[in-house]
């Protein structure tokens, strides 16, 4: 990684990423493989499917995502992640694991606060 600031790229990979549903949408086809569009909407109750329709064309644009449609009726769409989108597996474990930490350190901090709280009230 370039140490100069001005030449990072983090801020390129949380662009790619940030998106209220983006890294829902990544983790469920790291996890089940290939999804119909309506396995997804499942999965994850709370996107509409605009958004869902959005945030899946985006991660295609970006070569994350694969969009695979059978010339059926009615028509068949599957989603998958590519090699490439499977890449930031590793990231987003990394990710997550950070936050549990960041939590648990949140957690401790306000129990602390919450035990000082109380020693100042009893004193």
């Amino acid at each position: 990684m370039d140490n100069k600031p001005d030449h990072c790229r983090v801020a390129t990979t949380m662009d790619m990423i940030i998106g209220k549903w983006k890294i829902a949408i990544m983790l469920n086809l790291i996890h089940y493989g290939t999804m119909r569009f309506s396995e997804l909407k499942h999965v994850m109750p709370g996107v509409t499917q605009k958004v869902l329709t959005s945030h899946l064309r985006d991660l295609e644009q970006e070569g994350i995502v694969e969009r695979v449609v059978y010339p059926q009726v009615p028509p068949k769409v599957e989603y998958s992640m590519t090699e490439y989108g499977k890449s930031l597996q590793t990231i987003l474990e990394m990710m997550h694991e950070w936050g549990e930490a960041h939590l648990q350190r949140k957690t401790q901090t306000l129990f602390s606060q919450g035990t000082d709280n109380q020693n100042d009230k009893d004193d």
